[in-house]
């Protein structure tokens, strides 16, 4: 077996309960500057788009979330088979 599997690193991390219960998203929008990316998570609903919560990171980060998104999502596909984005128009309330 490989070393590194050997070897994952446990983290405690500690949290409120309104905090440790997620967010639901269903959009997100995107903003930078030179020194930060700012990711706002939105819920799409009936009674229009609210924010859920603002994470504020570097760009440095933000390279690390993609790959780390990358790589969670092929290991997902690979488990439970290809997920289908559904198209823009196909998102509305009906």
């Amino acid at each position: 077996m490989d070393e590194k599997h050997d070897q994952t690193k446990k983290i405690q991390i500690n949290t409120m309960d309104d905090m440790s219960r997620g967010r639901f998203s269903n959009s997100m929008m995107i903003t930078h500057s030179p020194e930060e990316f700012i990711i706002d998570w939105l819920i799409n609903s009936p009674t229009g788009t609210h924010l859920t919560s603002r994470v504020i990171v570097t760009p440095g980060h933000v390279k690390r979330i993609i790959a780390a998104l990358a790589t969670n999502l092929q290991k997902y596909e690979q488990k439970f088979g290809e997920v289908k984005a559904v198209p823009p128009s196909e998102q509305k309330f009906h």
